[in-house]
């Protein structure tokens, strides 16, 4: 099969390799997808550039979509043929979805609807679970006020579209115009450039100085300092996905002790069962009832995922970059 593969880390067109691989074949409880789309998250491209390898030889990228074209044993016959998402591919696994063929545990390829393209499928994993899990950890949203920071980007287009349907009013935060019609087409009632604007500020003013119910955030380096700003109510609830600077950071913990904040943290790749499961019977839903917005960035073919890559890294991306196989 045609794929793409690194064995050290480094910049995309220095390390990236693409050429042939032999064809995997599924063992038991497993499945092999014929890919036609492979997204590339943020996490695929830092991995090759500075994650240590875990295996001899990577290929990368975590989410696609693909047909079902054989199954091992244990598997029923009647999965050939089905169009399918998969997600967590590349995870603690030597290959991921940048090439012809994949195999993986058969809970791990999703049925996708026949209105949705293989493109819209491969952007469903990493960023559209990650939005699940953060409105789910949420609790109950109807009639609340949530703050969502990086409203435009992938995985924030998601959770903004995805706490609006489950009744809440969305203050969102973005970096530009681009990004700003993003979240206001995400169903952000307001949208406060951070660039420009103090955040804090602005949150007290929209919410009438009550702050808001739900703090949904992907960099809790520069989020956490909010808090002091008591941008956020007593018993409220902030969700935490991710942070651009990790290890130890300062954190008010005065105000998560006396308003009694409930701080919840998780990693996407890292689910447990149970959530796993319910994150998809509620993304399922959605997507079966056609509810929610898909953004493909931009495209590119197999041979070019170096270029892929740069355009990630780039940050201009509005949505997830998937490759055509």
């Amino acid at each position: 099969m045609k794929a793409v593969w690194y064995v050290r880390n480094g910049a995309a067109r220095e390390v990236l390799e693409y050429g042939e691989l032999s064809d995997p074949e599924p063992g038991i409880g497993e499945v092999r997808v014929k890919l036609h789309a492979s997204g590339i998250n943020p996490s695929d491209v830092k991995f090759r550039l500075r994650r240590p390898l875990d295996f001899e030889q990577i290929v990368p990228h975590s989410d696609g979509a693909g047909t079902i074209d054989y199954v091992g044993p244990g598997v029923g016959s009647h999965r050939i043929g089905q169009r399918v998402w998969v997600w967590n591919a590349q995870w603690r696994r030597a290959w991921g979805t940048a090439c012809e063929y994949v195999v993986l545990p058969e809970a791990q390829a999703v049925p996708l609807p026949d209105a949705m393209s293989f493109e819209q499928g491969a952007c469903l994993g990493i960023p559209a679970l990650t939005a699940v899990q953060s409105v789910r950890l949420a609790g109950s949203l109807a009639g609340k006020t949530v703050l969502v920071t990086g409203a435009g980007s992938a995985v924030g287009h998601y959770v903004t579209q995805m706490a609006v349907l489950e009744g809440a009013r969305v203050i969102g935060t973005a970096g530009s115009g681009a990004r700003r019609e993003d979240a206001e087409q995400a169903g952000a009632f307001s949208v406060i450039d951070y660039k420009q604007t103090a955040v804090g500020p602005r949150v007290l003013e929209l919410t009438q100085g009550a702050g808001v119910d739900a703090v949904i955030d992907m960099d809790f380096s520069s989020t956490a300092a909010l808090l002091s700003e008591n941008v956020l109510k007593a018993h409220g609830v902030y969700i935490c996905y991710g942070s651009n600077t990790t290890g130890i950071l300062p954190v008010d913990l005065k105000t998560l002790l006396w308003r009694s904040i409930d701080l919840r943290c998780f990693l996407v790749y890292d689910l447990l069962p149970d959530d796993r499961s319910a994150c998809i019977e509620k993304l399922s839903g959605w997507l079966e009832q056609g509810r929610l917005q898909h953004r493909v960035a931009k495209t590119f073919r197999l041979r070019q995922t170096a270029a892929a890559h740069e355009f990630v890294e780039s940050g201009s991306k509005r949505g997830t970059a998937v490759l055509r196989i």
